[in-house]
């Protein structure tokens, strides 16, 4: 899939971009389906995992998963979506023209359960040696006003990097008064099933709950340009490198002049954002 130069002109100036109806229905299917049957595996787990974000009100009777994480990692069809071309291309001209596969979830909004996320930056997450980095959401059924949408603040990408710390631990989140008025501009990115999302590195956004009976899955990938490094982070080079959609291997990172937080220090013991979140309540 093309993009138009309209089209990544409005990415550049707003941080954000919404592809209507790009995954075929057969897709869908084949996803709902793979969906329901993470959803049915979790009945047979009490307490959250490595595959499962579990809700506090989850039951065998009544699941409430709030994440699958490495969705790419458990089931085969996750990874060629992550890989087909209708995502990796304009993920491709929106990154310069290199791409490497960063890592993926599977977010859920069960109806009557507790799975706001709050407002935050990725970046604040896992910082680069530049910000050619971005995130692809795939809406697998309708997304709605009541559902609990992604929103996303215009423009906010060419921001401050703001203080995702409460009390000194990193919560994975900013409060509000920190934001002020930018709060005003947020766009709900509202559209039909098989539509994408895409979100800068440095983008805020943030999703309320469902008010509606739905589950509102959204599955995430996130790409960086090759030559874009982590910072406080290694890993498996061979590995690393395998996971090269568009380009080839560099070892020469690329510097870029961009401000950042680092993410520590954190209380151990929870990989949750909505865990980790609860933490600015109080």
């Amino acid at each position: 899939m093309a993009l138009t130069t309209d089209q990544i002109g409005f990415y550049q100036d707003n941080g954000y971009l919404l592809l209507e109806q790009a995954i075929p229905s057969s897709v869908l299917t084949s996803l709902r389906k793979t969906v329901d049957r993470f959803i049915d595996g979790s009945r047979a787990v009490e307490t959250s995992n490595h595959i499962y974000d579990l809700g506090q009100s989850h039951s065998a009777d009544s699941p409430r998963v709030r994440r699958l994480k490495d969705p790419h990692l458990r089931d085969p069809l996750f990874k060629q979506i992550a890989e087909c071309n209708t995502i990796v291309d304009p993920v491709c001209e929106l990154l310069g023209g290199t791409v490497r596969f960063d890592h993926s979830k599977l977010n859920f909004k069960h109806p009557g359960a507790n799975a706001e996320i709050k407002w935050h930056q990725d970046w604040a997450f896992y910082p680069h040696t530049n910000d050619d980095i971005l995130a692809v959401g795939v809406l697998i059924e309708d997304c709605t006003p009541e559902c609990g949408p992604l929103m996303v603040i215009p423009g906010s990408h060419k921001g401050p990097v703001f203080d995702h710390h409460h009390n000194g631990i990193f919560a994975g989140g900013v409060n509000t008064d920190a934001i002020g008025n930018l709060v005003d501009k947020a766009v709900a990115l509202i559209a039909p099933a098989g539509s994408l999302t895409i979100h800068h590195v440095r983008t805020l956004h943030a999703s309320g709950n469902s008010s509606i009976n739905t589950l509102r899955p959204l599955l995430l990938f996130s790409y960086t340009a090759v030559d874009a490094f982590p910072i406080f982070s290694s890993y498996d080079l061979q590995e690393y490198d395998s996971r090269i959609l568009r380009g080839a291997p560099v070892h020469e990172g690329r510097m870029a002049a961009l401000p950042f937080r680092i993410h520590l220090p954190q209380e151990p013991g929870t990989d949750s954002i909505y865990d980790n979140q609860e933490s600015m309540q109080c």
